[in-house]
């Protein structure tokens, strides 16, 4: 009997390997190959044309010893101030939704609008925004703010502030529908029991609903931060061109930039994509640290 069943286990195990190699196959090659492509251009010197030449660790070498890429890493630890702030205001409209306050019904529409916008005309709708001309100034000015219009975008710390603006314009959304499925999770129970011993809303708000989103927040700064590293390049690239300068420029416009220029150097790009994988995987190791360690304290 013993035996049978041993058989039947490995059957079945033979058949779920058999059932998701095809998936595996293809992730390897779509994935896998490019990876280690990326990986042996990295360790050349070659424009696109003819035959690469290696270079050893020269371009990691040069990158590292170089200014422009700590100017780079500060600007996207700079991006990531915008994590704070659309959790915040992401958790607060998913509570008020959640409470069905008055208008709920729209806002459950609207919140979501600037998610499914293409992030190039978001870029594109910003730089217009705050251009010289711009919606911005005009209000500013007839508010008797500002007497002559601002360059904001002519200038890194104000350029920098303008793209944080954008990034927590776009994430609200997501981070309120995350938001709204982590609420959906908390027993109403809690609640009643609440209720019972008589909590009001804002003690319910701070002692149940909050610490209840724990695991939603954690998930969310995991998923953002990896995020600022990859996926803001379409932004950078529509609003700002990564000026003033390299102001604005994060790793992944430089990577686009060194590729794609005139002047392409497709092993010293290669070099500075294979540094932003290991940077982002030590930031989502040291995130799955923590999130375990405060796991295990409260268990």
């Amino acid at each position: 009997m013993k035996i049978k069943q041993s058989r039947m286990l490995r059957r079945e195990k033979y058949q779920a390997w058999l059932s998701i190699a095809p998936t595996l196959i293809l992730i390897v090659i779509m994935c896998g190959y490019p990876l280690v492509q990326t990986v042996a251009t990295s360790f050349t010197q070659w424009n696109g044309v003819g035959a690469p030449d290696p270079v050893g660790f020269k371009n990691y070498v040069d990158i590292l010893s170089g200014s422009q890429f700590y100017l780079l890493l500060k600007n996207n630890f700079v991006f990531l101030l915008f994590i704070p702030i659309q959790i915040v205001i992401g958790t607060m409209i998913a509570v008020f939704i959640n409470d069905e306050v008055p208008g709920w019904r729209v806002y459950r529409v609207v919140y979501y609008i600037p998610q499914v916008i293409s992030a190039v005309i978001v870029g594109y709708l910003f730089m217009v925004m705050f251009g010289y001309e711009g919606p911005v100034n005009l209000l500013l000015k007839g508010l008797g703010v500002i007497e002559e219009s601002i360059g904001w975008l002519e200038n890194g710390t104000t350029a920098r502030i303008v793209v944080l603006i954008c990034l927590v314009w776009v994430n609200i959304g997501w981070q309120s529908l995350l938001s709204l499925g982590g609420l959906a999770s908390i027993p109403p129970s809690l609640y009643e029991a609440a209720k019972l011993d008589g909590a009001g809303y804002w003690k319910r708000l701070f002692k149940i609903t909050f610490p209840m989103l724990g695991r939603t927040v954690e998930y969310s700064c995991i998923v953002s931060v990896m995020w600022v590293f990859t996926g803001i390049f379409p932004y950078i690239f529509a609003l700002t061109g990564g000026g003033p300068g390299y102001e604005t420029t994060t790793i992944d416009y430089m990577i686009y930039l060194k590729s794609f220029s005139a002047n392409s150097q497709y092993g010293y790009a290669s070099a500075l994509a294979v540094l932003l994988i290991i940077i982002v995987l030590v930031f989502t190791v040291i995130q799955l640290r923590i999130s375990d360690k405060q796991n295990s304290w409260e268990g």
